[in-house]
């Protein structure tokens, strides 16, 4: 029987067994697989059994499904395939050794290193990029104003970019066909944008708009 283990930058946080003919994904919380987060459609795909068989199909969703980095319609499911929908990473798995489960759960005793490790992956790529190229308009850039990365540009070529430090605090910025949209993705504290927390599932950018999080500060740049 088959299961999908869903992750975040290398971190699971939850694993589902497929029992049914037809298991739903999306953000809608009527859905058999939740994942709560903007660059997620409220009914983004539904997977198939067939027989000892999985597919896996896109309904339609803003931001699209990818299976080993491609964009798909409709696929079928091979062992170790990882589905890309968002950020978010999902490995369909038809063994039970768990192997994999072991090697991507972090352990409380390694929560630190893991988020110094996340820290310096975020200051130098600045957060995972997820989601389909957007093409034509010139894509806005964040320029980072403080730490090790001060005056470090990076342009925002995917649909969804995430910003931040994976278990501390991370946000996503999503580009959307009048803009870019600001959101808080996980953390207990919001961050804010030009000194205001941010309170409302997203808000616009507009250039020259300052984002703190996590200890960090960028600007958003979009002539």
């Amino acid at each position: 029987m088959g299961k999908l283990v869903v992750s975040l930058d290398g971190v699971v946080i939850k694993e589902v067994q497929i029992t049914k003919d037809k298991t739903t994904l999306g953000r809608r919380p009527y859905n058999d697989i939740v994942i709560d987060n903007l660059a997620v459609s409220g009914e983004h795909a539904v997977l198939q059994m067939v027989g000892a068989d999985v597919f896996i199909e896109d309904l339609n969703s803003t931001n699209g499904t990818y299976i080993n980095g491609k964009a798909i319609k409709k696929q079928l499911l091979a062992h170790n395939d990882t589905v890309e929908i968002g950020k978010y990473k999902i490995k369909y798995l038809v063994d039970e050794s768990g192997e994999y489960e072991k090697t991507m759960i972090m352990r409380p005793g390694a929560a630190a290193a893991a988020a110094a490790g996340a820290a310096a992956h975020a200051n130098s790529g600045f957060g995972s990029l997820a989601g389909g190229q957007v093409p034509s308009m010139q894509p806005a850039t964040i320029k980072v104003l403080n730490g090790a990365a001060a005056g470090r540009e990076v342009a925002l070529t995917k649909v969804v970019t995430t910003v931040g430090k994976p278990g501390v605090q991370v946000a996503s910025i999503t580009r959307r066909p009048g803009g870019y949209a600001f959101a808080h993705v996980e953390g207990a504290s919001r961050p804010s944008v030009n000194g205001v927390p941010l309170t409302s599932d997203s808000i616009p950018l507009r250039n020259g708009d300052v984002i703190e999080l996590a200890g960090t500060q960028m600007q958003f740049i979009h002539p």
